[in-house]
């Protein structure tokens, strides 16, 4: 199971050119074949599925830990284009001036016909994500090379990514899973190694290209986040740690397996778009739900959280 924490990973600048252009490109990197839709559900079902854990529990440990930390890369994609889609439209109630027309010279209308403006699981062209991007063959030599590919096509989508969006935002999201998605390529890398004997790190990074060129990823770097696998668990799969250490091959740090989660940041608040009746309910009155906060001692909470 998923523990859920109610923070972000990282904090996201608030964009300085939204662009629903830019925010369908960036889908690319969560609905697309290397998006991280794929790699999250490609680890998550090969973890369940994994025969023999026992016998091999590092490997097991190491792809159900890396599992965990995609479901929080999606997070961190989606509020991405959210916020790139925030004020995209003209605000307002009155649908008669067309508020929306704007979008129709949007590369992903689903953003404006599916949403409130906001992510969808799909690719930068609008395609629908699909479970046949999914690989569990059940062999652990297979799935584990599959995964190092995944990586690395991820990679060079995120690559691409940052050189076609400028804004702020956009590159500090890519900065952050080009380190962490890096950190995952070398962990298979590694896991292949053990297994096989095979020096697969020899032929990193793919593509050719260090992460410390891009100085959104050096500033993670620097806080060590290139080197350092989180379990994102309280008490379980520290065997990851049988295959995750030793020194990283660019800088030559240690590294390290960190037991818990990244410590993350409060979520961007989302303004509404009431011009797509996003979220509506404008009669709601939120003074019933602290009125019921406080009968059951949550005032304090309530208050610390809304205000």
């Amino acid at each position: 199971m998923i523990l859920r924490l109610d923070e972000l990973a990282i904090d996201l600048p608030k964009p300085k050119n939204p662009s629903a252009n830019d925010a369908a490109a960036i889908q690319e990197l969560l609905g697309g074949k290397f998006g991280e839709m794929s790699t999250l559900m490609n680890y998550t079902f090969q973890s369940f599925n994994f025969r023999g854990r026992n016998r091999l529990r590092p490997f097991y440990a190491l792809t159900s830990a890396i599992a965990a930390e995609e479901f929080s890369h999606i997070e961190a994609v989606s509020y991405a284009i959210n916020l790139l889609l925030t004020g995209v439209s003209e605000r307002g109630t009155d649908p008669v001036p067309g508020p929306l027309a704007g979008a129709a010279d949007a590369r992903n209308t689903y953003h404006f016909l599916a949403s409130g403006q906001a992510a969808l699981p799909f690719d930068s062209m609008g395609n629908p994500w699909t479970g046949q991007y999914v690989n569990s063959s059940g062999n652990l030599r297979l799935d584990l090379l599959h995964n190092f590919f995944l990586e690395c096509g991820a990679r060079a989508n995120k690559i691409r990514a940052y050189e076609m969006v400028t804004d702020p935002c956009a590159r500090t999201m890519v900065g952050y899973l080009l380190v962490r998605g890096g950190l995952h390529v070398y962990a298979y890398a590694k896991a292949l190694e053990v297994i096989t004997g095979v020096d697969v790190k020899k032929i990193m990074p793919v593509p050719p290209l260090s992460n410390a060129k891009f100085p959104e990823a050096r500033k993670f770097m620097e806080h060590g986040l290139h080197r350092q696998l989180y379990t994102f668990s309280p008490n379980a799969y520290q065997e990851a740690g049988l295959i995750w250490n030793g020194k990283h091959p660019e800088d030559g740090s240690p590294l390290e397996v960190v037991e818990g989660a990244i410590k993350g940041v409060p979520y961007p608040v989302l303004e509404e778009e009431p011009q797509l009746n996003s979220p509506g309910e404008d009669d709601f009155d939120p003074q019933m739900f602290k009125d019921i906060a406080k009968k059951l001692g949550l005032s304090n909470e309530w208050k610390q959280r809304h205000g």
